[in-house]
């Protein structure tokens, strides 16, 4: 199970920090990707991180904005995002799965329930 948190609503150029939880030490196994999902629209990637925390993935639209990082002796993943634009705006869900090519496709066998990200220009 994931839990994220963390979302909010900011100003345009401001900063948020979202945390995905998990509660076993099997989370140490998996690769982890954040998605989000705005209303009409479909769930799009946005970054993700291997197991090992030693490689990651960013969508275009966010490389050098969001970093991504996990610490695997607290079972978290977290997503640092700066720079926030109004097109960040929407439900932001963290995923896992043991299989690194399925995490870019959303093809993800554990999901959270998403944390909700409001960006206002």
């Amino acid at each position: 199970q994931l839990v994220e948190s963390g979302g909010g609503l900011v100003q345009a150029g401001d900063s948020l920090r979202l945390s995905c939880a998990a509660s076993t030490s099997t989370f140490r196994d998996y690769n982890i990707g954040w998605f989000r999902q705005t209303p009409g629209k479909e769930r799009e990637f946005v970054a993700a991180i291997d197991w090992s925390g030693t490689g990651d993935y960013y969508e275009s639209s966010v490389k050098g904005r969001f970093f991504i990082s996990r610490d695997n002796d607290n079972y978290m993943v977290f997503l640092q995002m700066n720079s926030l634009k109004p097109e960040d705006t929407g439900i932001y869900y963290c995923a896992g799965d043991l299989n690194w090519g399925r995490i870019v496709p959303g093809m993800c066998e554990v999901w959270g329930q998403g944390t909700p990200v409001s960006v206002y220009s």
